[in-house]
């Protein structure tokens, strides 16, 4: 399982990367690796605004549907029109390709509240038990 060091982490297990004032949004590989094969991903417009901790969009699997929340409160600059047709990117790579929607924020303290690489694994680690 992987938890690069250049991105954020929530407790809802989605990841943030920014660049300036625009965040990358993803779900980590421990959340796509809980779902399992992903079947069907339902994300916002471009121009749709996102409040942090509110649910942006789906994700369907084999086992389960589940909301997805937005790290941090902004517009949506873009999204990933490869997963729609791609879902299983998400499961290959979600770190890179497998990202869904990009975020121009209205707050980088939103930022605060999200855990780094080795504080995320430990929480990854105690939800396991």
């Amino acid at each position: 399982m992987e938890f690069p060091e250049d991105v954020k982490y929530s407790k809802e297990h989605e990841w943030v990367r920014v660049e300036g004032n625009v965040a990358t949004v993803g779900i980590s590989d421990y959340a796509q690796e809980q779902l399992g094969d992903i079947v069907f991903v339902e994300l916002p417009a471009v121009g749709d605004k996102v409040s942090k901790e509110d649910a942006f969009g789906v994700v369907e699997s084999v086992k389960a549907v589940s909301d997805i929340y937005a790290p941090v409160s902004g517009k949506v600059l873009e999204v990933n029109d490869d997963l729609p047709d791609n879902p299983e990117i998400i499961n290959e790579d979600p770190y890179e390709d497998g990202w869904m929607i990009k975020i121009e924020m209205n707050d980088p303290e939103d930022l605060e509240d999200l855990m780094g690489a080795v504080e995320y694994e430990e929480y990854v680690a105690e939800e396991k038990e």
